[in-house]
């Protein structure tokens, strides 16, 4: 893949060598990321972030990531703070921002909807999430969190026994995990959902035809005891159509302390693309696992700046530079000593 001036809409568009490359990059984006050093390599450039949906980590990580680089950063969030609310066609809203930004990040709720915004931009634009179908950026992010929690313990990506738990059916992060899967070896999955919200079965074929051991199931106990990945999901209650749908599935899959003990290898790492959803009726994980060291959750959130600072460099094509604009940091930052 020639990352240069590429938009990255799927995760179909990447081979095994460019999530390597990406990889390699992230780790070299780590005393940035811990401010450490500061690079101002993308100076003047402007990331526009457009997010039409709801959105904490997605959005704020980007920005965060194109400031640590050096960039500036506009934003537009949901429908009412655009021109599309005015009936304003995706084509326009593209041509217009393509010429105000160097690089647009975009979540929108209708799948495809991102794909279609960047056939109109004059920029590179980057899937942050369309609708029930990719989330590439997660999915990398995961998949990195996988690479960094395995390598701890000798492991590769070769071999992984996950297993992927909750709302598979509208889980746009965990769609691009599988995708993304698909390009290792000998990986066993394990599906873990109510029927009504299992994996797509174009998805489950395609780990299939990989190679890989897949196992449906709506059975969580007996399905998280012999893995390295418990990846857990809420249920998508803004996919469906009314609350009390929702309602009919929330809290059906819930992991606590008691039961990672009772039913997990002791070494399962724990993973969520949040937002973990505590309420009471949902609690799918519960807050005694936060002592856990296996809970990978907020390791997951920080790694998604170093993969996003990555990608920015990539596409940008900065990556060689980024030391040449670095200098040691002037102030006192808590994060200088974490790894």
């Amino acid at each position: 893949m020639n990352f240069t001036g590429s938009h990255i809409l799927s995760i179909e568009q990447f081979e095994r060598a460019d999530i390597q490359r990406v990889f390699d990059v992230a780790d070299a984006m780590e005393p940035y990321a811990l401010r450490r050093r500061v690079t101002r390599v993308l100076e003047g450039a402007i990331l526009g972030n457009m997010f039409f949906e709801p959105s904490t980590r997605t959005r704020v990580s980007f920005g965060s990531a194109f400031n640590l680089l050096g960039g500036d950063v506009r934003e537009t969030t949901g429908f009412e703070s655009s021109s599309i609310t005015k009936g304003e066609s995706l084509y326009d809203t593209a041509r217009v921002l393509s010429g105000y930004s160097d690089v647009i990040c975009m979540r929108h709720p209708a799948a495809g909807s991102v794909a279609e915004f960047a056939q109109a931009s004059r920029v590179p634009v980057i899937n942050g999430g369309d609708g029930a179908n990719e989330h590439p950026t997660q999915a990398l992010l995961d998949l990195y969190t996988i690479r960094k929690e395995l390598r701890s313990k000798g492991r590769t990506l070769d071999g992984l026994r996950i297993a992927m738990i909750g709302d598979l059916k509208h889980g746009r992060t965990v769609h691009s995990l599988c995708k993304l899967l698909c390009l290792f070896d000998r990986v066993q999955v394990t599906l873990v959902s109510p029927q009504e919200l299992s994996m797509p079965e174009y998805l489950v074929e395609g780990l299939r035809n990989a190679g890989h051991q897949v196992v449906v199931t709506d059975n969580l106990q007996t399905s998280i005891s012999r893995i390295d990945i418990a990846y857990s999901t809420r249920i998508q209650e803004e996919r469906f159509t009314s609350k009390n749908e929702a309602d009919l599935y929330r809290g059906r899959f819930r992991l606590n302390q008691s039961i990672y003990t009772e039913y997990c290898e002791p070494n399962t790492v724990i993973m969520h693309p949040l937002p973990r959803d505590s309420r009471q009726e949902a609690n799918e994980l519960d807050n005694d696992l936060n002592a856990n060291p296996n809970l990978a959750i907020f390791r997951q959130t920080d790694n998604g700046v170093l993969v996003r600072m990555a990608l920015f460099a990539l596409v940008l094509d900065v990556v060689d530079q980024v030391e040449k604009y670095s200098r040691d940091v002037r102030w006192y930052n808590a994060l200088r000593n974490q790894v």
